[in-house]
């Protein structure tokens, strides 16, 4: 009886070692879980697209909702009408058809001509999608523009119950509309070209938040659509608005000249070649108070990217004399705040969740050697890169704080960083990567963002097997979380993944499916620990020009 007793305790007092040092351990292991890689295809050409602005789209959208239903566009294998014209296809010079994905299950949204019996000659793409599955976007309808030859007119699409509904344009006349965003009220809130000639017509969105001509010389406006009715949302006194985004209280934002060409005011969003463009600023619009200019940090150029249900917006704006950017935080009881840097020269805000943390990034680090993210919640924290790597910018932070955008060096890879980071390569956690990888050299194929929604979800854009540059072959994934969330899913890795530098190992965690533990990597994760107990376009304005014969 004894000496059962001795081993009873000497087995007890193990276990409570063992327990005490994996205890201790867990605080340097940053586990992640495995993903499961979809790679969701085209519709038979070579690419496809998260969002309409295609490589030029650069403003945070919600491609995705938690319903995990995904948006985007793909080629056909249908050359585009104009391909003989390069500078008038709708994007690559293949059509286009937009896509909804959701549990496995790619569906092709269709095109405003399709009911005319000629579909493969006009294309279709989705900029955003609604908490309850909602999907505004831009569609041509076949008929060329009159101010813009030969260009065929596109149209703001909302793509509701089965249906896509043409949204017209604005009453002041115009040919060309185009969505930004839907809320899951129906509000959509897009762009339109009226027929009043402007020598400095947004038109378009480049390269982070500088605009350029694109459709001519013809005013834009920002529009909000509701039940049949377009409603145009007006200025902040210059010729030109553009909106951003919507939230679910319907409030809007979205930037806006805000004097009339040729003023002593700078526009520091652009260099032209002669001529002075309008300043802009960014707006914020309810249906109480109308449009208000949120203004900018001193400079002639601000631009938001985001706004959360609570009404804060996020963004970047120029200071005194337009040549440094600051990260912005504006609230309307308190008005515009300077986020600062992270040592560095610039930083821009990029998106923020309803808890009102803000990530972003940009040359945020002191010399600006290297380009970091940022996280903000009331202070500013370096996440830093992937170990060993020189470069890191966010897209998207959801509800339980997990952020994604690209990383590596140069900025090639996708990123998460989670639970404290450190930053993991995405590439790593994918257990049936099968040749496809999330990268895009030069960073084009994350042009238009990656998004991850609040059940971890993640889509983007990288390189199948066989290509050699997202710009050219680019294919949309799906990375579903290997997690308790998501048990039962075929071909799912359960175990999970130890990001931390000096090691890559497997944690021993229960099977999702079986409940069972994965005794080999609990065995070999054991010895370890009983042996050693240690283990990140600009496009100038062209020349004013007169509108096209």
């Amino acid at each position: 009886m004894k000496s059962r007793l001795i081993y009873v305790a000497a087995t007890a007092f193990i276990m409570m070692v063992l327990s005490l040092e994996l205890a201790a351990q867990e605080q340097h292991h940053h586990w992640h879980h495995h993903y499961k890689l979809i790679d969701i295809g085209t519709f038979g050409g070579p690419k496809g697209w998260l969002n309409h602005g295609g490589d030029t789209g650069a403003f945070a959208n919600a491609v995705g909702n938690n319903r995990g239903a995904f948006t985007g566009f793909a080629d056909t294998s249908e050359p585009d009408p104009l391909k003989d014209n390069p500078g008038f296809c709708f994007t690559d010079c293949y059509v286009n058809h937009a896509f909804q994905w959701q549990n496995g299950v790619r569906k092709d949204l269709g095109v405003l001509l399709a009911d005319l019996g000629f579909p493969k000659d006009a294309s279709s793409a989705t900029a955003w999608i609604s908490p309850n599955g909602l999907i505004a976007g831009t569609a041509q309808n076949g008929v060329p523009d009159p101010l813009d030859l030969p260009w065929i007119q596109e149209r703001a699409v909302l793509w509701q119950n089965n249906q896509i509904v043409d949204l017209g344009t604005l009453p002041e006349g115009g040919y060309e509309s185009g969505s930004a965003a839907v809320n899951s009220s129906g509000q959509v809130t897009g762009w339109a070209i009226t027929t009043n000639f402007d020598a400095y017509s947004y038109a378009f969105i480049s390269n982070t938040y500088f605009p350029y001509e694109f459709y001519g010389s013809y005013q834009t406006q920002a529009f909000l659509w509701q039940n049949g009715v377009m409603h145009n949302l007006g200025t902040l006194g210059g010729p030109d608005a553009f909106p951003v985004g919507i939230n679910e209280r319907g409030q809007v934002i979205g930037f806006s000249y805000t004097n009339a060409p040729g003023s002593p005011d700078n526009n520091g969003c652009t260099t032209p070649t002669t001529g002075v463009p309008p300043a802009t600023d960014p707006f914020f619009w309810d249906k109480d108070a109308g449009m208000i200019d949120i203004g900018t940090l001193g400079g002639t150029c601000g631009s938001p990217y985001l706004i959360n249900n609570r009404g804060q917006v996020v963004g970047a704006s120029n200071l005194a004399g337009d040549q440094v950017t600051h990260a912005f935080l504006w609230e309307r009881e308190t008005g515009i705040f300077d986020l600062g840097t992270l040592g560095g020269t610039d930083s821009v805000a990029f998106a923020i969740n309803d808890a009102g943390v803000i990530v972003g990034g940009f040359c945020c680090v002191e010399g600006d050697a290297l380009a970091h993210t940022f996280l903000w919640d009331g202070n500013m924290h370096d996440l830093g890169v992937v170990p060993g790597t020189n470069c890191s910018f966010p897209f998207w932070i959801n509800a339980r704080g997990q952020i994604v955008g690209i990383g590596g060096n140069d900025c090639y890879d996708g990123f998460l960083w989670e639970d404290g980071g450190p930053m993991v390569d995405l590439n790593t956690l994918v257990s049936n990567k099968s040749g496809f990888s999330i990268t895009a050299p030069g960073g084009q194929g994350f042009a238009g963002g990656i998004y991850i929604n609040d059940n971890g979800e993640i889509f983007g854009r990288g390189i199948p097997a066989g290509c050699n540059d997202a710009a050219v072959c680019g294919h949309d994934f799906v990375l579903i979380p290997c997690d308790e969330n998501h048990p039962g899913i075929e071909g799912c890795d359960y175990s999970r993944v130890d990001a931390t530098p000096a090691a890559q190992v497997l944690a021993p965690v229960a099977d999702a499916v079986s409940g069972a533990t994965n005794e080999n990597s609990a065995r070999i994760l054991g010895l370890r620990d009983w042996l050693d107990g240690r283990l990140s376009r600009r496009r100038d304005l062209s020349a004013p020009h007169s509108p096209k014969d």
